[in-house]
């Protein structure tokens, strides 16, 4: 089992919390190779400022991953942290951790550029 790690920031509408989501996750399958049935698990957490929908039931839905385990949580509030972010964790098989790619998008890539593609 390995742990991919990722971000992106949205704007607070339930279409572009969604859209983001989904976007970061179809980033992670296609960068590592993965297929949906590799995944067993997705974490997402989101800044307290996100509040539209829940990024899990995007990403179930609109790649109808109904087998993998989701969990949504609010991030940690700290002073003067990047706004507007969604984290994941996800929770894979089929590829060795030193070969995960990890995928922050857009403005989130601030967060890791030690890990930026």
């Amino acid at each position: 089992m390995v742990i991919i790690r990722g971000a992106v920031c949205a704007e607070n509408t339930a279409e572009d919390i969604s859209a983001r989501s989904v976007e970061l996750i179809q980033e992670i399958l296609q960068r590592n190779g993965l297929r949906k049935s590799e995944i067993q698990a997705i974490i997402f957490t989101a800044t307290d400022d996100l509040d539209a929908c829940y990024p899990a039931a995007a990403v179930r839905n609109a790649l109808d991953m109904t087998a993998t385990a989701f969990i949504c949580a609010q991030e940690m509030k700290v002073k003067n942290s990047l706004d507007h972010c969604i984290r994941v964790c996800v929770f894979a098989e089929g590829i060795s951790q030193k070969e995960c790619i990890h995928c922050y998008l857009g403005k989130a890539a601030s967060l890791r550029p030690d890990l930026t593609v």
